[in-house]
């Protein structure tokens, strides 16, 4: 048996999920999206998720399908049809069908798109022992705080580090490091202060990545929000990721250079023990 999907006001099993040709998300990557976590049948940071699809939808000039009450409902009744204990909700929000036309319609009608996947998150094999990245050029465009579905060039980046026998890759521009290919890149200083890029057109807004930095200014650990160059990074004590889909994620080794001891580092550790701990007690 397959997943139950949403598709426009249907739960449909997923072989027989139907979407039109002409929906500008298959034409002109018109859309936005979200993933949310999903831990012991309950959601997290379900309305950090909600307040950056409003952003993204605003700055596309997009209406919502439905309002807020019912997606997280639609979200529920997802999880609750395809008993998942743990793993992800995708949403997918785009502009809707019209003949195709660059210029979108004055009254769009908008097409909304769910499912579920199934996946280990708590204890998978890379938050236990981290990830090996390599550096790419940023060849994305230049508005990524809007979580829109082209995702054609973080995915060509992906693949440039599976096929360099590495995890992912961090994208860089001016000799800076922007993010990973989906997920929001940190190192810890030699002195111990967590760096993360500020937030900008360069970067996404990543919820995990807000969760994280109030949990570690709560903790009493110093943060800086600022851009840090590749070199940098390579010569930090620890580095790590951030996102929905695996919250912090250690980062062991940069270009072939192994960062600080080579394992996960003590202070990833604790955010990540953090992270799951109030995750737990806020989920819904």
């Amino acid at each position: 048996m397959g997943r139950t999907v949403y598709v426009n006001g249907e739960f449909v099993p997923e072989e027989a999920a139907r979407i039109s040709v002409f929906d500008r998300g298959f034409l002109f990557a018109d859309g936005i999206y979200e993933v949310t976590a999903v831990l012991e049948g309950r959601l997290i940071d379900f309305p950090g998720h909600l307040r950056r699809m409003h952003r993204s939808l605003g700055e596309l000039d997009m209406p919502a399908p439905v309002g807020d009450a019912a997606l997280e409902s639609l979200h529920r009744e997802l999880v609750a049809r395809n008993g998942l204990e743990e793993g992800l909700v995708y949403l997918q929000i785009t502009r809707g069908a019209a003949d195709r036309d660059f210029a979108w319609p004055a009254e769009p009608e908008p097409s909304l798109v769910m499912f579920t996947q199934a996946r280990g998150l708590e204890n998978s094999l890379a938050g236990r022992e981290g990830i090996r990245v390599i550096s790419v050029p940023d060849i994305r465009w230049g508005r990524r705080d809007i979580k829109t579905v082209q995702l054609l060039a973080p995915s060509m980046c992906k693949m440039m580090a599976r096929r360099a026998g590495k995890d992912d890759a961090w994208m860089i521009e001016d000799g800076l490091v922007t993010e990973g290919t989906s997920n929001n890149a940190w190192i810890v200083t030699g002195d111990g202060a967590l760096v993360t890029r500020d937030l900008s057109n360069a970067i996404l807004h990543g919820i995990t990545r807000a969760a994280v930095l109030a949990y570690a200014r709560e903790a009493q650990m110093r943060v800086e929000e600022r851009a840090f160059s590749l070199d940098e990074a390579k010569a930090a004590a620890e580095a790590f990721v951030t996102a929905a889909s695996s919250f912090v994620t250690p980062v062991v080794e940069i270009d072939g250079i192994a960062i600080g001891s080579g394992k996960p580092g003590p202070v990833t550790r604790r955010l990540r023990e953090i992270y799951l701990s109030e995750s737990r007690r806020q989920a819904i």
